[in-house]
């Protein structure tokens, strides 16, 4: 026998209502937040960031690929790690699927890590994974778009708009993760928007369907990290 709450169709129906009445709430709610963030003042890219691609060397106007808008997801990979962040590795896995209808509306998606690209490629052919993944490797990029005031810079502090201060620990030596936007026009970069921790919660369709499931989203053992030859042959 269940210990959860239990009751009839109609004591359902009538707290589905007034839970859907909530939901309406928390939806207008959110669509007036995503026309707060096309609202936020532009910053111009004067810095000279490149990237290493498979195409060669290519700068972050280069990036856009001929569309007027950028998505760039902070993936955790440093240049001494051997696999990248679990957590990381969890929301990419959701990527794919989304980079192809991004395109048909004038975006592109590409996750940047400071890892060689050498180790980039290498993993990336290990999980399957097929949207596109560059390196940073050697640039501040990175810490531009995780630190963004001369002193945090200095500092190495101040993560999360400054909310988010880890006492003890130089934030220039880590690895952090995140969701910057840019947008490209006549030939200029501007940064748009950045979003950090649980700013990023909605990139994983895994965590929404697990909000809606009947024990939302239970503890587990970490995150197990795809591998290609993990997928049916059918799925490939």
């Amino acid at each position: 026998m269940t210990a959860h709450q239990t009751g009839t169709r109609e004591q359902w129906l009538r707290a589905r209502r007034e839970l859907l009445e909530r939901e309406k709430e928390l939806t207008r709610r959110s669509d007036e937040l995503a026309r707060e963030r096309q609202r936020l003042p532009w910053v111009r890219v004067d810095e000279p960031y490149s990237f290493d691609t498979s195409g060669g060397r290519k700068t972050l106007a280069e990036l856009f690929d001929g569309r007027s808008q950028l998505l760039v997801y902070h993936l955790m990979f440093g240049p001494d790690d051997t696999v990248p962040c679990i957590g990381c590795s969890f929301t990419a896995d959701n990527f794919d699927g989304a980079v192809f209808h991004l395109e048909h509306h004038d975006v592109t998606f590409v996750a940047v890590s400071r890892a060689p690209l050498e180790k980039i490629e290498s993993y990336q052919r290990a999980s399957g994974w097929r949207f596109r993944w560059v390196s940073a490797f050697g640039t501040e990029f990175n810490l531009h778009f995780s630190l963004f005031t001369e002193e945090e810079r200095r500092t190495g502090i101040g993560f999360n708009f400054g909310t988010a201060r880890h006492a003890g620990v130089d934030l220039r030596d880590m690895e952090l993760h995140g969701l910057s936007a840019f947008a490209l026009e006549e030939r200029l970069v501007y940064h748009t928007y950045s979003c950090y921790d649980r700013g990023t919660d909605g990139l994983n369709g895994t965590w929404q369907l697990l909000d809606r499931a009947p024990k939302g989203r239970t503890a587990v053992e970490g995150w197990p990290q795809r591998r290609a030859e993990d997928e049916p042959a059918q799925a490939r």
